[in-house]
């Protein structure tokens, strides 16, 4: 139950943060915006950091190395987002991410990348990703066909 919470708390934070970086992003610009967010994600986690966990931070030795360029996804990640919401608007972007982190996080598992175990591939997967892509298509489609609607009846009018 734990996880699910915080699964829904990243979600409503996740949709909060990008929303609020592409609001940002238009008086300061893209990059400027990418080094305030993870800037300030800095600031803020050092002192949880210390106050919390306690460890040493630089205790890397038996770790894959590899795993240290999360930091550099995370400017692709925040760049990449304002990007697509700027020109998609928030709930088409969030919803295409949300199907392309699912995939990836699907093959992930399936194959056991990065030292996960692996989870068998299974038709109820196929089917929930193939669910979640109609949902999207839908999702797009059904507003342009009520904003022809809308139009067609602004048009009698004139």
């Amino acid at each position: 139950m734990q996880g699910i919470l915080f699964a829904i708390i990243a979600g409503v934070f996740i949709s909060l943060q990008t929303v609020f970086n592409t609001k940002v992003s238009e008086k300061v610009g893209l990059w400027a915006t990418t080094v305030l967010v993870l800037g300030l994600g800095f600031f803020t986690s050092l002192p949880l950091f210390i106050i919390i966990d306690g460890t040493n931070l630089l205790d890397i030795g038996h770790m894959n190395k590899i795993y240290l360029l999360s930091g550099v996804f995370g400017v692709i990640l925040v760049y990449c987002i304002m990007q697509a919401i700027r020109h998609l608007g928030p709930a088409y972007a969030v919803s295409i991410i949300l199907v392309a982190q699912l995939t990836l996080a699907v093959f992930i598992d399936t194959f056991g990348w990065f030292d996960f175990i692996p989870i068998p591939f299974s038709l109820n997967k196929f089917l929930g990703l193939g669910i979640m892509i109609a949902g999207i298509i839908v999702f797009k489609l059904k507003p342009s066909l009520i904003l022809k609607e809308e139009v067609k009846e602004k048009n009698k009018g004139l």
